[in-house]
């Protein structure tokens, strides 16, 4: 089959190399199955052609679309701009791709739409996630329970629907948790791929970048393990197998 093209945003090596390998565990990929991309390390290879990718995954990371230009480091802002630049023939051309947390705003500020600090960031945990009608409908998501639980942790949010899209999945805290534009360009607020053990990672890795109180990371491991999050990877793994090309 055609390799997924996967697009790592995270500057710290722990934590993209357990993001990496959740995505192949939890999307049902080998390696070989796979063209990562570490974005802080490497740029997009010139002439690349994403016509021999089966589509592409972008994970999370630290950086908000939403901050001004002279408060991101030079890092954060190669890494931007090189995702960025995939989304116009991304979009126009309607590329599988499921972009993830991050994924979401930039999706979304790619189309025109808000993405800001003012409303619906979630602090680190897990959230209900509720299909919408239009969920339901949807071939990555019809016949998955109407209420589920996912982890999330993020301070900016889509503020608005995007032109465009569909609106797949809510929360109370926020209300885009999963849109998809046209018919193959998807994107989750919360973080399809992950676990306990992940979170476990990010947030011992995370714990000083303020989107919790350092000493709370503890109470925070804790209450991770104890909840039941297990639907959401069933999504990436059907993105794995709608748009797996061979």
């Amino acid at each position: 089959m055609k390799p997924f093209l996967i697009l790592q945003l995270r500057p710290e090596a722990e934590a993209s190399d357990d993001e990496f390998a959740a995505i192949l565990r939890k999307g049902g990929l080998r390696p070989e199955q796979a063209h990562r991309i570490r974005l802080d390390q490497a740029p997009i290879p010139d002439g690349l052609s994403l016509d021999a990718y089966s589509g592409v995954i972008v994970g999370g990371g630290p950086g908000c679309v939403s901050d001004p230009e002279d408060c991101k480091s030079p890092v954060e802002k190669r890494i931007e701009h090189a995702v960025m630049g995939l989304m116009p023939e991304i979009t126009a051309r309607d590329i599988p791709f499921m972009g993830c947390c991050y994924g979401i705003g930039i999706l979304a500020h790619h189309l025109g739409a808000p993405v800001t600090k003012a409303r619906y960031g979630e602090p680190v945990g897990a959230t209900t996630c509720t299909l919408t009608q239009a969920g339901r409908a949807d071939p990555l998501l019809a016949g998955l329970p109407d209420h589920f639980r996912a982890f999330v942790g993020h301070k900016e949010a889509v503020q608005d629907l995007p032109a465009g899209c569909a609106h797949l999945l809510a929360s109370g805290p926020c209300p885009f948790q999963m849109i998809r534009y046209g018919e193959n360009v998807y994107a989750t607020q919360f973080h399809p791929e992950a676990d306990s053990d992940g979170f476990e990672v990010r947030i011992r890795i995370y714990k000083d970048r303020g989107y919790f109180p350092p000493e709370t990371a503890a109470d925070l491991v804790a209450m991770c393990r104890s909840e039941d999050v297990h639907v959401p990877e069933a999504i990436l793994s059907r993105f794995v197998q709608r748009y797996a090309q061979g």
